[in-house]
This record gives structure tokens, sequence and C-alpha cells, in this order.
């Protein structure tokens, strides 16, 4: 039986890092060892700024390591969408901080030995060329000159793609080892509950005067309303070997299609796009289609992610919410993690080196919440609570459903996850099931 695990994890090897030993005090305290966390570590410790970051397990044990780790400022036909809720001036922003994101990458990469891959990133459609050419429209007026293209290198019917060269992809848990270096990480050193800007842990407490939470999904409910502003998608995807170099970076600007990239001699194929708690296909439809288009080729890794999305398709970065004092937050990364982590360390660490910065307001959390996404996220709620199911999450109290692919239950309000015997996978939950 093929063991569950990313291509990153079988190829890369984080360092270790001790658990708190006991009560500390810092200036800023980061919760959460994913690349944002990382990240920001890393920036505040380039800016001398005193910082502690804690890991409830290993650094490079959630996400991050899960992702297909492409590095490009085109995420989807975003941009399109920016301009028609936001503005010209919004998606200008957008385009802008995720450009410089990707240029920080550059710089960083070119120093460490991370298979960082210079490639063009395609987003295509099956069905319709009109958003295809209102999206490059839209980014010609925000001062981008993409391109278009009819033939693709991948085994899919499509009516073309937008494409954005010259991007990048990379392998991130080589990436990370690199830049985890040196920093001051407590690993297996989980945060059960915030106090102010307190931390308490199983053991010990830290004291700080700031805390950034990066925690994938923010898991403090009384603050921000991210219960209402946030929900997770989970996807799968499998490394194939004797596959083809499809020579660049694919994804179906349709959330339940198919994405595309090589790393080394392995094809990565991923797909299968459900809210968590819903019922999905899991690795099944990827397996299928492999066997079809790829009929000599070996599926050498399969793996899962979930990542959570915002209502307005931009990630929530800055202060935690206006009524919380010393309280910061990175989450809504909507499936683009490397450079949506990227803009968060950016913007973090100069809001706590008292810098401003010019991307700030856009991302900012506390920004309207009135989009459709809303009222499906209380729907699901309201679900969640009234269903009669035995088994309820300790986040809310929502029901938990059995998700047969990978043996966990889930929960559809808003996507903690918990193994068979009850131990949290995924936040917002911050503990295990009650036996």
């Amino acid at each position: 039986m093929l063991i569950i695990s990313s291509v990153w994890q079988k190829t890369s090897s984080a360092p270790t890092f001790p658990s708190l030993p006991g009560d500390i005090s810092t200036d800023v305290l980061i919760i959460g060892g994913g690349i944002a966390g990382i990240l920001t570590a890393y920036f505040l410790k380039q800016k001398g700024i005193d910082y502690v970051l804690l890991e409830k397990g290993r650094i490079l044990g959630g996400t991050t390591i899960n992702t297909t780790a492409k590095i490009t400022f085109q995420h989807g036909l975003i941009y399109s969408k920016l301009i028609k809720s936001g503005g010209v001036e919004k998606a200008k922003g957008y385009l802008s901080a995720n450009r410089d994101a990707f240029k920080e990458y550059q710089r960083l990469c070119s120093n460490i030995n991370c298979g960082y891959e210079v490639k063009d990133n395609y987003v295509y459609s099956t069905n319709d060329e009109k958003k295809l050419i209102s999206e490059i429209r839209v980014l010609e007026r925000i001062g981008y000159k993409a391109k278009y293209f009819k033939d693709l290198n991948i085994p899919i019917k499509t009516v073309g793609a937008v494409c954005f060269p010259q991007q990048a992809q990379f392998n991130p848990g080589q990436f990370l080892s690199e830049i985890s270096k040196g920093l001051n990480i407590y690993e297996n050193t989980f945060v059960r509950e915030l106090i102010g800007t307190t931390a308490i842990t199983d053991s010990a407490r830290v004291e700080a005067k700031r805390v950034i939470v990066c925690t994938h999904f923010p898991f403090i409910n009384k603050h921000g309303s991210y219960f209402l502003k946030l929900y997770q998608h989970r996807s799968y995807c499998i490394a194939l070997e004797n596959a083809q170099d499809v020579n660049g970076m694919y994804v179906d600007d349709n959330d339940k299609g198919l994405s595309f990239r090589n790393y080394d001699n392995c094809l990565i194929i991923g797909g299968g796009a459900h809210r968590t708690g819903k019922q999905g296909n899991g690795w099944k439809g990827l397996s299928e289609f492999a066997r079809a288009k790829y009929p000599g080729s070996d599926v050498i890794c399969k793996w899962a992610v979930q990542d959570c999305m915002s209502l307005d398709g931009m990630p929530y970065i800055g202060r935690y919410s206006l009524g919380s004092k010393g309280l910061y937050v990175a989450s809504g990364f909507n499936k683009w993690g490397m450079t949506s982590s990227m803009v968060s360390a950016m913007i973090l660490s100069d809001m706590m080196a008292g810098i401003k910065n010019d991307y700030a307001e856009i991302f900012s959390p506390s920004r309207t919440v009135l989009h459709p996404q809303l009222f499906v996220n209380a729907f699901e709620a309201a679900c969640g609570l009234l269903n009669p199911a035995p088994k309820r999450c300790p986040h809310l109290g929502c029901a938990l459903k059995w998700n047969p692919n990978e043996h966990t239950w889930d929960c559809s309000c808003h996507g903690s996850r918990f193994s068979k015997d009850g131990k949290v996978l995924d936040n917002p939950a911050n503990g295990d099931l009650k036996k």
C-alpha cells in the first residue's frame, strides 16, 4: 500500500528544534511553523526584532509540505474578479504585492539549493474562451502584459490559456529547511489558549507584547469572525514516474479541474477539490486519469492538502480585528500559499518594525465581509450545528463526517479534521475529540 506522503517530504529534511522548556517573554510571538510563520520569523530576525516561533508539532508538518509549490503572481483568473469587486487600484495593488513577493523568492533562492526553476505558468479553461480574453484585457489595464495560448502541452482538451511567462517552481521543503536554520523556534509546543497576548502551552507560558497567528486557520473565535470569513477546501495530488514533461505549470480556472507541474523526474498532478467535510473522490479520479493518459507511469507518492478560502479571493493579513490589541494574523491564502505567505511576512514584519507598508490596507482583515460566500458559510455552519450526528467538533460544536478516503473525521463548517482515534489534524479546532 502506498504511504500518504508528499514528494517534498521524501526529498527534504527539516532541522529539529527543542520544545519550550519553561516560561519566557518576547517582543513578538509567532504561532505556527509553516511557510508564513517561518518567513515572518526570518524577516524579524533580519530587522533585529526579538521574536519566538512556537509550532505544535514539527515545522513543515502541515499545508506547506503538501503544496504543489508554484511561485507565481497568476492566481487563477483573480484579476477580473478583483476589478469587479474592488476596482482598478485594488487589482493593481494585489498584482504589485505579489510581484514583490515573487522577486523576494528570486533573491532568496539564488543562494539556496531548492530546485528553483523558471517556468511559464498557464491558467487554462476547458469551455470558456471569453473569460480568458477578458482576463488578458484586465491585466493590460493594470499594467501587465500576459500571453494567450491555444495549444498546451497537457493531455486535456482546452479552449486556451492565459500565460504568465517566467514564473517559478521549487522544493519548499529544501527552501525552508535552509531558511529556518538559526531561527528562534520551539517545536512540539502546542498553544492551547491565548489570554490577551500571553500564550498558554501544556507546560509553559509565553508573555509577548504582540502575537502573530499563522496557524493556517485562525483559532481565536472571539475576534475577527474568521469562522464566517473562511472555509476550507481539500484537494489531492499524485506524483508519477515515467510520465510527461509538461515544461511549465498549469492549472484549470475551475476549482474542480486539474493542475500539472514537474519536479525532477516526476509529474505532479493535482485535483479532486471539494469543501472539507463534503463528499470527495480523493485520489481515485487522479489515478484513473493517470492510467488513461499515462499508461506506462507509476504513482510513487500521493498526498492531500487543505486550503483556507477567503470571501473575496484575497488573504487576510494584518491586525486580527479592529478590537484586538497586539494581535495579528495571516490566513486565507486561497490555494496560492507561496506568494501569499511571502506577502504576509513582508507586511507583518514591517508592521512589527513600525514601517509603513504600502499593501497593508489592501489585505486588511477588517475589510468588508459583504460577499455571497459569507451566506454560504453561514448556511453550512447552521447545517453543521443542527445535524444530530453524535461526533462533534470541539471548535464550535458542528457535526463531524467520516472521510472514507483518508479515514478521518472532518468538519464541513470550518474544516477541522481528526484522526480515527480523535487526534486533531487540522485546525481551527485546538484540541482532540473527547473520549
